[in-house]
């Protein structure tokens, strides 16, 4: 059963800033409590505006292990990949050690890649903090309506309804095993997924079930009408 927190923001920017402020806080507060903070990001444009916002940030960023959500089997260097964006918006601009930002390896393919990130994440517990964003079709990660979904950290992903068709995707047990789960939601073409999770609809992000609940970020033109 999916617990969700509802936070309303006027514009995309007070969004982002929160988010931006949220992420440094739960930063913070792993470090202190364990002396690492394990981080799980999402690809889209919102996402890369809060990035963006922490480029410019200060932070103990030793103390940081970046993990990506999903992923696109595209080369390495495409500018659509999750991870590229990532680096271009935030992770070269900051010293984060290369070793400890865990990129999924998708230009290998589907499945080779799902198996090999799946060995990488064998040995992390808990996340502190995954973020994730909501497609219009109420999507999460690369976690698409009418699938079924194994439980295996990180799973195939074949004949998306998005380009490309091939991708890699964490899984909803994985996504939601994390001490936080931030969702970021904004414009307008979101609002017909968020009426269908607010009504208690089968979406996929409703799969992201973490004990402690699901924190929802969203703008007003996101929450509809």
């Amino acid at each position: 059963m999916q617990s969700l927190r509802w936070h309303l923001f006027t514009d995309p920017a007070a969004l982002e800033q929160a988010a931006a402020e949220a992420i440094l806080r739960a930063g913070r507060e792993a470090a202190a409590r364990a002396g690492v903070f394990h981080l799980v990001l999402a690809g889209g444009t919102t996402p890369r505006r809060v990035y963006e916002r922490l480029r410019r940030a200060e932070a103990d960023w030793a103390r940081w292990r970046v993990y990506f959500g999903d992923e696109r089997c595209l080369p390495p260097d495409h500018p659509e990949r999750n991870s590229r964006m990532a680096h271009a918006a935030w992770l070269e601009g900051v010293p984060v050690p290369s070793a400890q930002v865990h990129v999924i390896p998708a230009e290998d393919g589907p499945v080779p890649a799902a198996a090999a990130y799946t060995r990488t994440l064998a040995g992390v517990g808990e996340f502190d903090l995954v973020v994730l964003g909501l497609g219009e079709d109420g999507h999460t990660a690369s976690l698409f309506p009418g699938r079924t979904w194994g439980d295996a950290a990180a799973l195939p992903v074949e004949n998306a309804p998005k380009p490309p068709p091939q991708r890699v995707s964490l899984s909803p047990a994985r996504l939601s095993a994390a001490r936080q789960v931030l969702f970021l939601v904004s414009g307008a073409g979101k609002a017909e997924a968020v009426a269908a999770w607010r009504a208690g609809r089968e979406i996929p992000a409703c799969r992201i079930t973490p004990a402690s609940g699901v924190d929802v970020f969203l703008d007003r033109a996101a929450s509809g009408p």
